[in-house]
């Protein structure tokens, strides 16, 4: 099942992912060339405005994707072609709720994403809250699934969504300050929120899995492209302005309990989060760390050893411009059982070389 029509060498690349994300290739490097398409977004550009906009017909939306992935080059590196339904990525949790769903069109790389304001004045509002698969926003994520998994059948995968669910789905019922307060004013309400998101979020991805089937017995991923099993995109954002005893306290049982649930999944840390490393790599049905980047951080490109020292054996997923990149390759400084996703590489034939020396190295 490993053929894709806009993935040649699907194949292989997966082969190579389950040995990262198995923990089997901690001598090995893997890579992503980013080289993007520039004639089907351009004409997104031309035909839709920057800002605000209504919820997209979900048809046009994947025959986006359709175009943009068949532009993709030929790149015979780690990546996976893969469709993500960015529009319902933040909005969906509180529209099911009852919220006022906010879309933002991006005009730069042809992404429709949605937000929504807190649902909540305060926890008195909390018992009028109301689940159901039967409401219009779980339907029209339903509806937009199917389009999506027939649309994309034998040419290139659906992703699902980053949770919003232990603190993060707090945040969204009455926003950041609030939730920190709730920590010590109101713990109780917010144990019983983080069970309600965890009910919410489960049901959304479960209606996933449901729908869209796994490829080669795994699941596409957003930073990872592929991860074996059933897998989830874990969030830890709340936790980058607290301690790391308010992880433990609040957040680990949250993240080991959704893990459980499937087949384990990955975590994003941004650089302001970096003092949670060693207690996210120790979570149970980890798969891999994402390294994000902040202004006034040193790169994490640039404290790889360090952060590999932090982590153990851990697969991690880090971005690097294409002069660094190269200078580490071809000097032998690269960090093993990390995928590098490289920018700023021009051309198929170059990537295709780099590629050659990455599947060589060994660290």
């Amino acid at each position: 099942m490993s053929e894709l029509l806009y993935k040649p060498n699907a194949g292989e690349a997966i082969a190579r992912l389950r040995s990262l994300y198995e923990r089997k290739a901690a001598d090995r490097i893997f890579a992503t060339f980013h080289l993007p398409g520039k004639d089907v977004v351009a004409e997104f550009a031309k035909t839709h405005r920057e800002g605000e906009c209504e919820y997209p017909d979900p048809r046009e939306r994947i025959d986006f994707w359709n175009r943009l992935l068949k532009e993709r080059p030929a790149v015979e590196d780690d990546s996976m072609p893969f469709a993500y339904m960015s529009e319902m990525d933040q909005g969906l949790v509180g529209g099911i709720l009852g919220a006022d769903v906010r879309f933002i069109c991006n005009t730069g790389n042809g992404w429709i994403s949605s937000m929504v304001a807190p649902l909540l004045k305060d926890w008195s509002e909390f018992g009028r809250l109301n689940f159901s698969t039967s409401h219009p926003w779980f339907r029209r994520y339903m509806k937009q699934l199917d389009i999506f998994a027939e649309g994309s059948r034998g040419r290139f995968g659906i992703c699902p969504f980053v949770l919003i669910d232990s603190l993060n789905f707090v945040f969204e019922l009455l926003g950041a300050t609030r939730t920190y307060m709730s920590l010590f004013d109101d713990p109780d309400m917010v144990r019983k929120a983080i069970d309600f998101g965890f009910e919410v979020n489960t049901a959304i991805q479960d209606a996933f899995f449901r729908t869209v089937p796994l490829h080669d017995g795994g699941t596409f991923d957003l930073g990872c492209q592929w991860l074996p099993g059933r897998t989830v995109m874990e969030s830890v954002d709340p936790f980058h302005m607290a301690s790391v005893a308010c992880f433990e306290e609040w957040g680990r049982a949250q993240v080991e309990r959704i893990f459980a649930r499937y087949d384990g999944g990955e975590v994003h840390i941004h650089a302001n989060g970096r003092h949670l490393l060693e207690a996210v790599s120790t979570l149970k049905g980890l798969k891999a760390i994402l390294l994000g980047e902040d202004t006034g951080f040193p790169s994490s490109f640039s404290i790889l050893r360090d952060i590999r020292s932090r982590t153990g054996d851990v697969p991690l997923v880090v971005g690097v411009g294409i002069m660094e990149f190269a200078e580490a390759l071809q000097t032998r400084r690269l960090v093993g059982g990390v995928m590098y996703q490289v920018n700023g590489v021009t051309t198929v034939a170059a990537a295709n070389r780099y590629m050659e020396d990455v599947r060589a190295c060994r660290c």
